[in-house]
């Protein structure tokens, strides 16, 4: 990172994942190998391909007020208890309005409302679809929601980049702190779309595992027997800070978002290219002021799908080499989509202040052609003091962050 660019620093952290309804619940569980894919029961989902998803347990009504769980999807509901968690761990620093934003990117929004409120309209009429409808549809609503909570007046944006989106809004908002346009920046990502139509979709590409008789196995980024990711929900959730911003409260620091880079492939809509993930793995070391040697640790996006987690491995092997350690946390949560990138930030500040690294739990046989130093069983003790974490999307979309300990 230049030095005149301000530091911009994580103060506080919020996730609610298929394995946990807080950072701290989340963590343990990354760490201790547990599993969030479960079978899908619902009658719906019966006469699929795919019957199984990492789905959030947390009891979300318990933890907000009638009138919000009302007006949101679930969305929302997610990206907004993230939030007020991490919000809290910040010490909820007091900021002008207008140099306070939220950044919280979305790769498919209410879907969800979209779908059960046009079932509504075709059974019951035009009288009986919900007046909360179109905000809750909307895929700005989980930034606007946490915008609304805060007071923050500087912004409220939603980069919607497939599964790159939450990664993204970390970049963006990092950005907002190192051109002078914010103190304070709510960021992450965040989708809940398990239902029928994305089901399907994706499996018509053949995108997911059809693993039904073994959900909890049936993620297996870089295993050689690996067909597929499986769809999850979830939200991740950052708070940035300028480091003079936080050291003058007194902020305790997690880390620090060192450098950002987003590109786009521009060559298909789904395949990705590998020269770009190179490269932006390679921007983003250089805005951080660093260099490939520096890196220790790799949070992969690594979606345990045949050729993606190949052109990746690929892609971290011509920048890092083949030793730095690896891992993709999506063996235990399933894919989140647009919350994808956001969590990987949050396993990747984790992993720099507590010095243990959750491994690739469904890894049974490394795949022979992708040659990385992948880290099966979670580690601790280490010494890395700065890390990279991947997303990609479709439509192009590559996103890396590195992070950095305090």
């Amino acid at each position: 990172m230049s030095e005149f660019f301000p530091r911009v620093v994580v103060t506080g952290l919020g996730a609610v994942t298929p394995v946990g309804g807080t950072t701290a619940e989340t963590w343990a569980s990354l760490l201790a190998g547990r599993s969030g894919i479960r079978a899908l029961d619902e009658d719906w989902a019966q006469g699929l391909p795919v019957r199984m998803a990492g789905r959030v347990t947390t009891d979300l009504a318990s933890l907000l007020s009638v009138p919000e769980y009302k007006r949101m999807d679930r969305c929302g509901q997610l990206a907004l208890i993230a939030a007020r968690e991490a919000w809290a761990q910040a010490g909820r620093p007091e900021a002008d309005p207008e140099r306070l934003a939220v950044v919280i990117g979305s790769g498919y929004g209410g879907l969800d409302t979209t779908l059960e409120q046009t079932r509504t309209l075709d059974g019951s009429g035009p009288r009986r679809v919900s007046p909360h409808t179109l905000t809750r549809i909307m895929t700005n609503a989980p930034a606007a929601w946490v915008s609304i909570d805060v007071g923050a007046k500087g912004g409220a944006r939603t980069p919607v980049s497939a599964c790159a989106s939450g990664a993204e809004a970390i970049s963006q908002a990092a950005g907002m702190i190192r051109a002078g346009a914010a103190d304070v920046v709510i960021a992450g990502g965040v989708d809940s779309c398990i239902n029928g139509l994305i089901i399907s979709g994706f499996a018509q590409i053949r995108a997911l595992s059809t693993r039904n008789e073994d959900p909890q196995s049936a993620s297996r980024p870089f295993d050689r027997d690996r067909d597929g990711f499986v769809l999850a929900e979830g939200a991740g959730i950052l708070v940035l800070e300028r480091e003079d911003h936080a050291r003058a409260r007194g902020a305790e620091i997690l880390g620090v978002v060192a450098g950002t880079a987003v590109t786009s492939d521009a060559v298909d809509i789904v395949a990705a290219d590998p020269a770009m993930q190179r490269r932006v793995m390679e921007k983003a070391i250089a805005d951080a002021g660093l260099s490939p040697r520096d890196i220790g640790l790799v949070h992969a996006h690594a979606t345990s799908t045949p050729v993606g987690d190949r052109l990746e491995a690929e892609a971290i092997t011509a920048v890092l080499g083949n030793q730095v350690p690896v891992t993709s946390t999506k063996s235990l949560t399933g894919h989140l989509l647009g919350g994808a990138g956001a969590l990987g930030a949050v396993v990747m500040i984790q992993a720099l202040r507590t010095r243990a690294f959750p491994g690739t739990r469904t890894l049974a046989n490394p795949d022979e052609g992708i040659g990385l130093n992948i880290i099966p069983e979670s580690v601790s003790g280490l010494t890395a003091t700065a890390g990279i974490a991947n997303a990609f999307g479709f439509g192009g979309h590559s996103t890396a962050l590195v992070m950095t300990a305090d």
